[in-house]
């Protein structure tokens, strides 16, 4: 990963002059027999995933995309733990980076603010140092949350390592919108919830939509905060910065075989074990809860 760190900071500059090895490693899948990448491929039908040669020897390199907001967090967090590779949130590398007193976060706070893109330099620069972080304790593998969003930042990264497969979560837009506006943070431990109980009605062939809110327990209820892009103006904003952006991103992926299109049905119990299944794996943690 230390290698991938210096070669995207290398593309964002303009130097494109040396080919780059994949990344391999001799982890191997945990809590299912399956080889999740092989297994996605199935479920793409016949465009096959071009993996790498060797691909079995390595973590999977998966990307998620979908509007902010829709639960690519919550997620690839999910599936991070239960693949054991790491989570890397493009949203949370800038979030860190504004809360530091580095020398990006001024000009960072007002490009959030103002419910902006951050511009592919600083998304790029923030993912090396995360990378190369990686690298020193030893990891390998990664789902990448909220990365690529541009043409230009899908082609760097193609260019220096396979990505496997790119998850594209949807969700309809007026539950969208109240999930946003329904997210918390606690600002004392910093845990994310979510005040919004979302209870949408079929109507005109269109299934209904409930989803729980997430809420805090009870000692940090009295600490909530809400984020300070979680407006409404701010977030139709985002949402149709990213509409207009994602378009291109999603048939990049698309063209080569590697999309898949994944409609959130639900909250996180209904979709969770459909998103398992949608890529061919068993989350044996999550069976014996259910059943305890």
């Amino acid at each position: 990963m230390a290698v991938l760190s210096r070669v995207l900071r290398l593309r964002a500059a303009g130097v494109d002059r040396f080919a780059v090895r994949s990344f391999r490693s001799s982890s191997k899948w945990r809590n299912s027999e399956i080889d999740p990448k092989a297994a996605a491929s199935q479920q793409l039908g016949e465009k096959a995933l071009p993996l790498q040669r060797g691909v079995k020897d390595r973590n999977v390199q998966w990307v998620f995309l979908g509007c902010p907001g829709v639960g690519k967090g919550t997620y690839a967090s999910k599936l991070s733990t239960l693949l054991g590779v790491p989570h890397i949130a493009t949203g949370d590398l800038v979030r860190d980076e504004l809360s530091s007193s580095g020398p990006l976060a001024k000009q960072l706070e007002e490009v959030v603010n103002q419910g902006k893109l951050v511009s592919d330099e600083i998304i790029i620069n923030l993912l090396a140092k995360r990378l190369e972080a990686s690298s020193a304790k030893g990891e390998t593998g990664f789902i990448l949350d909220g990365f690529p969003r541009t043409i230009r930042q899908a082609e760097i990264l193609e260019g220096v390592t396979e990505i496997d497969l790119v998850v594209n979560l949807k969700l309809r837009e007026e539950a969208l919108l109240a999930k946003c506006l329904g997210r918390r943070i606690c600002s004392e431990c910093g845990g994310n919830y979510n005040v919004a109980s979302i209870d949408i009605k079929a109507e005109e062939g269109n299934p209904g939509m409930y989803m729980a809110p997430l809420l805090p327990p009870p000692h940090c209820a009295s600490k909530l905060i809400s984020r300070s892009d979680d407006t409404e103006e701010v977030v139709k904003r985002r949402l149709r910065i990213y509409n207009e952006m994602s378009q291109p991103v999603e048939e990049f992926y698309r063209s080569r075989g590697k999309l898949l299109e994944f409609d959130l049905p639900g909250g996180i119990p209904e979709s969770w074990p459909k998103l398992l299944q949608a890529l061919n794996l068993e989350d044996h943690d999550d069976k014996q809860s259910a059943a305890a």
